[in-house]
Parts: structure tokens; C-alpha cells; sequence
């Protein structure tokens, strides 16, 4: 891995810049981020607004719109997530709870817990407002070009009470954490690549993570399905826990790979269709069915 002095250094400023200014204020300068990054990265945006077109069904114009709403969330994102170590003890303010006995019903199973979530909404807080919660939540490092990066992700994650396992899907800090009967936090719309089974996202084949799907089946964990997404306002948040998924005809869910891997992609692909503006079309979904890069 390679350390990127440039961008740490910028990050590093903008940290902290946004934890100087007022809440509402530091976000809307995010929102002014995103923007900025969009009319700097034409080529980028140029394919998010191709594959949202393509995949949603809708006009360029509705692409474009979505697209630049989806820049837009996610700087602001990125300013909530720099100033969770202010935020963590109000996440209550900021953030409605709905369905939080499901997850006290999956843990009551003793056999841990596997939250199915995506890159939709600002899934940080979602973790960071369960912990405040007291629940025992544990999400995966995602590793960074620059270690620096990974590291901060971490401390920022443990500000709030988050505990970051392994990087990747680490099959040793995933068993110990399922094993002490903690919550597993894994976000499943990424490309699996090679590793991965085909399976219908958003109605297009895209090759899907069937890690967490083994690990479920294994250790008889629930597959918890949860999302956050901004509300109106753009400052405030729903977040949604739904009930355990079940496997077909009775079997234990995560029996039949297949069956798992289209019923996880079929509730993302319900949030994102709910919330279009609120997901990565920047990133190549599709890449290893479809060519989409």
C-alpha cells in the first residue's frame, strides 16, 4: 500500500475545518464538496450517469439529477462521518430508530449476529447510533490505498463505540466476533469478482460476496437487514431494521447460496430504488458480469 501525502494532508485539514464549524454549517460545506468533485471528475461522472440511466431505467436527465444528488449526499457523508467523535452522544437527535427489537430478538439467539447493509445513506452513523444503543457493534476495515486512511477510519469508528475487525472480510475477526455473540457489520453491494456468485442486483446479473452468506449458514447467525438514508431536511436520518432473513421452504437461511445471495440483493436493490440519490453510482457495481467499469 501506498501512502498518499497529498490527500491525507488535505484530509487532515478538512477534518479540521469541519469539526470548527456548527453542525448544520460543516455539513452544507459538504454538500459544496461533493458538487466541486463532481464538476472535477467528468469522466467518472460521465459513467455513473451511463449506468444509472441504464440500470434504473430512466432519462439522461433523470440520471444526471441523480447522480449529482448522490455527489452531493455523499459529501455530505463524509463531513458527518469526520465529525462523528462530536456527534456520537446526539446521535438520537439526528436520527429516528425504527425495528430496534429485531435485533434484540437476533441476539437472543446467542449465535451472533450479520447486519446486511450497502453504501446508501450515511451507513456510519447507523453503527455508530447502535452502539451509543449498547449494542456490540462491529464493522469491517475497509483497507485504503494509504494505511493512514484505514487507521483513521478506525479511531473515528471507535469514537462512537464501533470496534473495526480485520481488513476486508477477515474470516478469523469475522468468527471471533460472530463467536462472542456480537453484531457484524458488512456491506454486500460491492463487485465479488471471480468469488462471488451471479446473482440479480437492481435486475442485472453482478457477481455478489457469498462470505457472509457461509458464515451465517455455519454458525446459525441471523442476517439482519439494515439501512439508513437522509431524510429531506439533509440533516437528520431514518434508520431501518427489518427482521431476519429466512430461507426457502424452511431450510436455514444461507443453505442454498443462490437463494441467500438473491434475497440480500433483493432488499438493496428495494432501498436503492426507494432512494436512487442516496447510493455509489460512481462505483462499477457490474464490472465483472456486464463490463461495466
Amino acid at each position: 500500500m501506498k501512502k498518499q501525502p497529498a490527500i491525507w494532508t488535505a484530509l487532515q485539514v478538512f477534518e479540521k475545518i469541519c469539526n470548527a464549524l456548527p453542525h448544520e454549517r460543516a455539513v452544507r460545506m459538504g454538500a459544496a464538496l461533493g458538487r466541486t468533485v463532481e464538476r472535477c471528475s467528468k469522466a467518472r461522472v460521465g459513467r455513473a450517469r451511463a449506468r444509472a440511466e441504464k440500470i434504473l431505467g430512466v432519462t439522461e436527465s433523470e440520471a444526471r439529477g441523480i447522480v449529482s444528488r448522490a455527489y452531493e449526499h455523499f459529501g455530505r457523508a463524509l463531513v458527518e462521518f469526520l465529525r462523528l467523535p462530536q456527534t456520537a452522544h446526539r446521535l438520537d437527535e439526528l436520527v429516528t430508530l425504527r425495528g430496534e427489537e429485531h435485533i434484540s430478538a437476533a441476539l437472543a439467539r446467542g449465535k451472533g449476529v450479520i447486519f446486511l447493509s450497502a453504501h446508501i445513506g450515511c451507513w456510519e452513523y447507523g453503527a455508530a447510533l447502535l452502539a451509543q444503543h449498547g449494542f456490540p457493534m462491529n464493522a469491517i476495515g475497509a483497507e485504503q490505498r494509504d494505511p493512514r486512511m484505514t487507521d483513521a477510519i478506525a479511531r473515528l469508528r471507535q469514537s462512537a463505540g464501533v470496534k473495526t475487525v480485520g481488513k476486508g472480510l477477515d474470516l478469523r475477526a469475522a468468527v471471533e466476533c460472530l463467536k462472542g455473540k456480537g453484531i457484524l457489520a458488512i456491506l454486500l453491494d460491492q463487485d465479488a469478482r471471480e468469488a462471488g456468485v451471479v446473482s440479480p442486483f437492481l435486475g442485472q446479473p453482478a457477481s455478489t460476496p457469498i462470505g457472509p452468506i457461509k458464515l451465517a449458514r455455519k454458525f446459525g447467525s441471523p442476517v439482519v437487514p439494515v439501512h439508513i438514508v437522509r431524510n429531506p431536511d439533509g440533516f437528520t436520518m431514518t434508520m431501518t431494521i427489518e427482521p431476519p432473513l429466512e430461507g426457502t421452504d424452511g431450510r436455514p437461511f444461507g443453505d442454498d447460496v443462490q437463494d441467500a445471495a438473491d434475497r440480500c440483493n433483493a432488499a438493496i436493490s428495494r432501498w436503492i430504488r426507494a432512494n436512487p440519490d442516496q447510493w455509489m453510482w460512481m462505483y462499477p457495481r457490474w464490472a465483472t458480469t456486464l463490463g461495466d467499469r
